[in-house]
């Protein structure tokens, strides 16, 4: 039994790092208005985006374990047209900063909100300039967490904190005692109440993250490197997006049994419930979004560093001073955005333009050299791994689209 269990901790790999990614403020946020605002009935929208994150995923996983590169080092091998590869690099570079740095600015600000939600809230006054000290300190948490450079380090914290927003969040959904056959009815009836359409392209759009398919092929070959530990790699991958998934459905469970007429946050939805389920559910929901944008808060910049290293072909080590430089960079301007007391679900849609830009692209790019028999042999994709990949990238393209419209209010 004890080398079971011992086994089973040496073969976690980056799947927690990946679940941290994802499950930020972001995703909480949409969750929890979903909840609030259809009850159960989106379930299946969640269950849905996990199973289409997991296709993807596990192509960028095959990728990094299969040729120990990543998705920006083989396009600079395999794009052979000079413009074309300069300005497909041009296009991720851009939307992976600009959008990286959105994110992190909602990351600091859902876990401030999260933070403020158990001790209220600490600004400091500078003239006319309001700084808000919460903001800061996780800005340095996430710096001194990515500045030690050792990713054991970086593994077995963001391992914690997914275990700890997990608990925080299931705990909370069984608080509310929820009915079994309405968590059956909205995973599988496949409803969308009226007026809903764009909650469900917020909870793919926050499921299926571009920069999480850089991150995951750059980090699989830091854990792996052998063709033969493929299956613990995938297994990793599965069991982490299944938790994450967990969570959000913990948070729309919960949500669910609002009384709230207007929920726009977790924050708020903690403050809702306490009334009714006492000061348990608001510490725990606390706790959860704190522990939602730390993680992400660290695995953002840490994302837009890969890519941008990997692209202009720099050192990709922790401790490397262009890795830092990217990072810092990322993170420096997230903690600013965040200080300036910007609405969270203001930074939300921005980062939704973002992610409906570049995901189409990543999808169909990843499907393309996944298919590249000269790479990869018999690891390339089979007829139906390229059919579901195919519906994943028009769908994405479709939700893109309406994601970049509804955003500008012509949807």
């Amino acid at each position: 039994m004890y080398k079971k269990i011992v086994n089973a901790l040496k073969n976690i790999g980056p799947g927690p790092l990946i679940a941290a990614a994802f499950i930020g403020p972001g995703t909480v946020t949409l969750c929890t208005i979903s909840g609030a605002y259809f009850g159960m009935s989106l379930l299946w929208a969640v269950l849905f985006s996990i199973l289409a994150a997991i296709i993807l995923q596990e192509m960028s996983v095959r990728l990094g374990v299969i040729t120990q590169k990543s998705i920006p080092q083989l396009l600079r091998e395999e794009i052979k047209n000079p413009v074309l590869k300069a300005a497909i690099f041009l296009l991720i570079l851009s939307a992976i900063l600009i959008g990286n740095t959105a994110y992190e600015a909602g990351n600091i600000s859902g876990g401030v909100l999260g933070l403020e939600t158990l001790v209220g809230k600490w600004d400091l006054n500078i003239g006319r300039f309001r700084l808000n000290v919460i903001s800061v300190a996780m800005g340095l948490i996430a710096f001194s967490v990515l500045y030690i450079g050792s990713y054991k380090i970086l593994e077995r914290g963001l391992i914690f904190l997914v275990l700890l927003m997990s608990i925080s969040f299931l705990t909370t959904a069984l608080l509310t005692k929820p009915n079994l056959l309405d968590i059956a009815n909205g995973l599988f009836s496949f409803r969308a109440p009226k007026g809903s359409f764009l909650t469900i392209i917020g909870l793919v759009g926050t499921t299926i993250v571009p920069y999480n398919l850089f991150l995951h092929s750059s980090l699989v070959k830091e854990k792996w490197s052998q063709k033969s530990d493929l299956k613990f790699a995938v297994k990793d991958m599965v069991i982490a997006m299944f938790v994450g998934g967990l969570i959000s459905l913990s948070i729309i469970i919960t949500a669910a049994a609002s009384p709230m007429n207007r929920v726009e946050n977790a924050a708020d939805l903690a403050i809702g419930l306490e009334p009714i389920f006492g000061s348990f559910a608001k510490h725990f929901l606390g706790i959860g979004l704190f522990a939602a944008g730390l993680t992400s808060a660290i695995t953002a910049p840490l994302a837009a560093a890969y890519v941008a290293s990997e692209c202009f072909g720099w050192n990709t080590k922790l401790k490397s001073s262009q890795f830092r430089t990217v990072w810092i960079s990322v993170l420096t301007l997230g903690v600013l955005v965040s200080s300036m007391g910007i609405k969270l679900i203001t930074i939300i849609q921005f980062a939704q333009i973002t992610n409906g830009i570049i995901l189409p692209l990543i999808a169909g790019i990843l499907l393309w050299i996944m298919n590249k028999a000269s790479v990869f042999g018999k690891y390339k994709n089979s007829i139906t791994q390229n059919l579901l990949g195919l519906l994943i990238v028009f769908f994405t393209l479709f939700i893109g689209l309406k994601s970049i419209l509804s955003v500008f209010n012509l949807f």
